[in-house]
């Protein structure tokens, strides 16, 4: 099992934000404590699993004290998460056609989130399957 500790953050009028501070990079939001639970679940285990096929440096987690004394004063801090996912999460390839212009779109929204294409699909993917957004 891998480990790490999210901090939580959440400014009037938006959804809660999750980032992970060991990385860099790996950050999701939820509009609920639940489902911020779920999507950094998510978000930590594709982003370590992208790291791994990568051949990169899989950082180690930092002690809470350290994240806590960091983050607790900030302006619109909620929380330090504990969150635990397997080490493997199996990934499928997929092989899917989409037209240049909206490929176009949807990897400069996933860039402004910090996320890869394949993370930002498979979030707006859940997302809509989930009833929380309109298709």
């Amino acid at each position: 099992m891998a480990t790490y500790f999210a901090v939580i953050h959440k400014d009037p009028d938006s959804d809660f934000g999750v980032s992970f501070p060991d990385l860099p990079g790996c950050i999701t939001a939820g509009s609920t404590l639940a489902e911020v639970d779920s999507m950094a679940r998510d978000a930590l285990g594709g982003h370590l699993e992208v790291l791994r096929d990568e051949g990169m440096e899989v950082p180690a987690p930092s002690e809470y004290e350290q994240i806590h004394s960091e983050y607790s004063g900030e302006e619109g801090f909620v929380a330090v998460l504990l969150v635990t996912v397997p080490e493997k999460v199996k990934r499928v390839r997929v092989n899917v056609s989409i037209p240049e212009l909206d490929l176009a779109v949807i990897d400069d929204a996933a860039a402004a989130r910090s996320l890869d294409r394949s993370a930002f699909l498979a979030m707006a993917g859940k997302h809509l399957a989930q009833g929380k957004c309109a298709a």
